[in-house]
C-alpha cells in the first residue's frame, strides 16, 4: 500500500491572510472569516511557513466576499507528493524519508520553487471523536530532470 498520494493543484486565486503567528489579531481574524465559509467535501485552506512567519490561504470562488484587510493573490499550482499524518505529532523527517522513496522510485523530485502547504482534514465532528486532528502535508514536486 503507498502512503504517498500525488495531487496536481490549478493555478487559482487565493485569499491571503498575510504573514503572521497564530494568536495574532490578523491571523484570528483570518481563521475566523475562512471558518465561517460553507465546508465542502475537502478543507480549502492551507498554510505554509514562509521563513519569518506563516501564510494562511483559503481558496478563492467568484463572488466570495472578503474583508477588506485581505488580499487575493495568485497561486501557481502544481504536482505535490501528499501524505497524512497527525497535526504536530508527525515524525516530519520518517515522513520525508518515505515521500522521498516513492519520489525515486516513480520519477519525480521535490519543487523548491514553490512552498510546501499544509492542511488539517479533519471535521470538527471527527475531532471530537478522536481527540487529534488529522493533518495532509504537501510537498511540491516536478518530474525527475
Amino acid at each position: 500500500m503507498q502512503n504517498v498520494r500525488i495531487y496536481e493543484m490549478a493555478d487559482c486565486k487565493m485569499v491571503s491572510s498575510g504573514i503572521g503567528m497564530f494568536g495574532e489579531e490578523k491571523f484570528d481574524a483570518f481563521d475566523k472569516w475562512f471558518s465561517s465559509q460553507k465546508r465542502g467535501l475537502f478543507p480549502k485552506d492551507f498554510l505554509f511557513w514562509d521563513g519569518s512567519g506563516f501564510h494562511w490561504l483559503y481558496m478563492y470562488e467568484d463572488g466570495m466576499k472578503v474583508p477588506a484587510e485581505f488580499s487575493i493573490i495568485d497561486f501557481k499550482g502544481g504536482l505535490y507528493a501528499v501524505t497524512t499524518g497527525i497535526d504536530q505529532q508527525t515524525n516530519r523527517d520518517l515522513m520525508n524519508a518515505e515521500i522521498d522513496k516513492f519520489l525515486q522510485e516513480n520519477g519525480f523530485e521535490r519543487d523548491s520553487s514553490r512552498p510546501e502547504l499544509g492542511n488539517i482534514i479533519t471535521s470538527p465532528a471527527a475531532q471530537k471523536i478522536m481527540g487529534y486532528e488529522q493533518m495532509d502535508y504537501y510537498t511540491p514536486i516536478k518530474a525527475k530532470e
